[in-house]
């Protein structure tokens, strides 16, 4: 067992996470969705969808196909429980698989506000957001 917790994972904010995705740098990040039914509405550019009731299953796949990225960046709607979660589970494996330093080449990250606080700011920015749906989002 590693020393990574919920509470030593970091958090990334939206703005920095937007600079990522609008710099030369979006190919070293990528970003895993973790909403399940509460997909709809929009999601992050270049996010890949794994509905967190699937996650434990993609775990393998996800180390190997992100071993070249420098930051893996998960959210949920809040990511209060299923993005840290996922997260937390990630870097575990990831440890696990690879060694805890290896696996510690790569930076994990909640993302703060997870997507409800994404789409308030950059909901309508067709450059950061795909398949936005304003009227889904008007009622939070």
């Amino acid at each position: 067992m590693t020393s990574i917790t919920i509470a030593t994972l970091p958090r990334m904010t939206r703005e920095v996470l937007s600079n990522i995705l609008l710099s030369s740098n979006a190919s070293k990040v990528a970003i895993i969705d973790v909403r399940d039914s509460d997909h709809v509405g929009g999601h992050i550019f270049s996010s890949t969808w794994i509905p967190s009731t699937t996650l434990e299953a993609h775990i393998p796949e996800l180390i190997r196909t992100l071993k070249d990225k420098e930051q893996v960046v998960f959210h949920c709607a809040l990511s209060q429980q299923r993005g840290p979660s996922a997260a937390l589970k990630y870097a575990r494996e990831r440890a696990s698989v690879l060694g805890f330093e290896e696996g510690a080449k790569q930076k994990v990250y909640v993302l703060d506000g997870g997507f409800l606080r994404w789409q308030e700011k950059y909901g309508t920015d067709e450059r950061l957001t795909k398949a936005y749906e304003k009227d889904i989002w008007l009622e939070y």
